[in-house]
């Protein structure tokens, strides 16, 4: 089969920029204190910080998913998100990752890929079989991911690995610009969640897709990272290269217990499951 299609790069280093945006929620908190920056083309950046910090907040205000009190968000192509439609185009080309999957159990694997792109249909198109071309781009997103061999199993039949795979594929199936992960690897164990951030960093290297992805464990971001932005009490309070976590900086962002920060969350470390890991090729499946 054919590769996935891989995106030129874009004139503008900057394919998203924030500007003073600011979450506030129903009751008065504040998710997000007003936070400016910009995300590169191709860059594999990493939200970092303990539960609770912002990172999931963040991060779903980049597509809308939270809605902005304040602020502005601008995106290479489309410029500033005022109108409903500049939203739709923006979400047509980012793709979302969830936690918990998010897939449908009964559907085969092949048709929970396919959700990704109803965006692109009319309703009523919407309505009928997907299409050859969805389906080849469906069936090569599936490849991509390694999970070809299953498009006809059921969604539920799968592994947890197996089924964030399915979900990154389903993401793919958009052929975004921009990949979102909230906690991709959290309820994973140590070596798949390794293989899960080794497939989303290979995804943005092959691709020139910028991916944006929460974390918090600090050994993770270490390891896959170009970029660290650490977030605390709804704030960032850290933006550079990995390399730059020392131990000040982790007590900024975790506190006292920085110590335990980097701590997998399951049985061994993910440091040891790094090791194990290597950096070889990924297996079919995990």
């Amino acid at each position: 089969m054919r590769s996935m299609p891989t995106h030129a790069p874009l004139k503008d280093e900057s394919l998203l920029r924030l500007a003073d945006a600011t979450v506030v929620y129903a009751d008065g908190t504040v998710g997000l204190a007003p936070t400016s920056l910009a995300v590169a083309a191709g860059e594999f950046c990493v939200l970092l910080g303990p539960s609770g910090a912002g990172k999931s907040t963040l991060l779903r205000s980049l597509n809308g998913l939270v809605p902005l009190a304040g602020g502005t968000i601008s995106v290479q192509g489309i410029g500033t998100l005022t109108r409903a439609s500049d939203w739709r185009a923006h979400r047509r080309g980012t793709g979302m990752v969830f936690q918990q999957h998010q897939l449908i159990g009964r559907l085969t694997v092949l048709r929970n890929v396919l959700t990704g792109r109803i965006a692109f249909s009319s309703t009523w198109r919407s309505l009928w079989p997907a299409s050859l071309d969805d389906r080849r781009i469906g069936l090569q997103a599936l490849e991509r991911v390694g999970m070809l061999e299953t498009a006809l199993r059921r969604a539920d039949q799968l592994s947890g690995g197996q089924q964030q795979r399915v979900g990154i594929a389903r993401a793919l199936a958009q052929q975004p610009r921009l990949l979102l992960a909230d906690e991709p690897v959290a309820s994973l164990d140590p070596a798949t969640a390794v293989r899960i951030l080794q497939l989303l960093h290979g995804i943005c290297r092959d691709t020139g897709i910028a991916v944006v992805v929460s974390l918090h464990q600090v050994d993770l971001a270490r390891r896959f990272a170009d970029r660290v932005i650490g977030i605390a009490g709804g704030r960032v309070v850290f933006d550079d290269a990995p390399q730059r976590l020392d131990a000040a900086v982790l007590r900024g962002i975790y506190g006292a217990g920085a110590e335990m920060a980097g701590s997998a969350p399951a049985g061994a470390s993910a440091n040891e499951a790094i090791e194990h890991e290597g950096t070889g090729p990924l297996p079919a499946a995990a």
